[in-house]
């Protein structure tokens, strides 16, 4: 004969919520006055602990608990504040997601160290809670990714996504050594940086045109300024005119020569002067 089993019944999630309904009852029935102050502060003391457990349940994701807690007893003043007792349910029902909710919302918007799109942040949480559920086997195994996607109902690229999302709480820092470097090489190393000469092939292909478009004359003038660095002395007695002339069509096919590249004339003269 088998003999019955008596289950331990099963404790209440929120086992610690204190009764605070006579004092929202008085609550509602005074105007704005110390007293309601006082029954405020109150309802926020005797819900105190709760809401550092639920601040407890988020430990151990990149923020410490000081500033969980902090952020729990926000969301319980605005809970309490908030609360109004004639809509006829209990405020246990009300506070507890309005405190944790508090406590995501400053994940969201404190925590990320890079911008995560919200659908992304809620494939981590599901993903996460799935390996924390899936670590508790016997075998002590990792679950891999086809486990973590039946698990969690997600597909495999979905667990992949939420998997990377994990790693995303902080930025690596750039001073941060590379695997396999001995500490010799850091991220920093590994950035590109500035090329100069693009910008010169940007600048060469926009003039390219407008100084094939220039009197023979005018080219070879802007040749032996630019590229052979003459002074303007040099390049009248080369050409065997006058530096006055040779200053007029050097300002001259410099003006055009800008003006075609970005639509304004500009005194391009000045700069080529000396």
């Amino acid at each position: 004969m088998n003999t019955p089993t008596h289950r331990r019944p099963r404790r209440h999630p929120h086992h610690d919520a204190p009764d605070t309904s006579r004092q929202f009852a008085r609550i509602a029935q005074l105007p704005p006055c110390r007293e309601r102050d006082r029954l405020y502060e109150d309802v926020v003391r005797a819900w105190m602990p709760m809401a550092g457990r639920l601040a407890r349940t988020f430990r151990d994701r990149g923020e410490s608990l000081e500033d969980l807690e902090q952020v729990a007893a926000l969301g319980l003043v605005k809970a309490v504040h908030r609360f109004d007792p004639h809509r006829g349910r209990a405020f246990e029902s009300y506070a507890v997601p309005t405190i944790t909710g508090e406590v995501k919302r400053h994940f969201r918007d404190h925590v990320w160290g890079v911008h995560v799109p919200r659908h992304t942040q809620e494939l981590r949480n599901r993903v996460r809670a799935s390996v924390r559920q899936l670590d508790c086997r016997v075998d002590e195994r990792p679950p891999d990714i086809g486990q973590l996607a039946r698990h969690s109902g997600l597909s495999e690229d979905e667990v992949r996504t939420g998997l990377a999302a994990m790693e995303c709480f902080s930025p690596l820092s750039l001073e941060a050594g590379l695997p396999g470097t001995d500490g010799d090489y850091c991220l920093k190393d590994a950035l590109g940086g500035n090329e100069p000469a693009y910008d010169q092939v940007v600048d060469r292909e926009s003039v390219r045109d407008p100084l094939r478009d220039l009197p023979e004359r005018e080219r070879q003038i802007l040749y032996l300024r630019f590229f052979r660095g003459m002074t303007q002395s040099r390049i009248a007695a080369h050409l065997g005119i006058s530096q006055m002339h040779v200053s007029r069509l050097l300002a001259r096919a410099c003006a055009r020569v800008r003006e075609a590249v970005d639509g304004t004339a500009g005194d391009a003269g000045e700069r080529a002067s000396g």
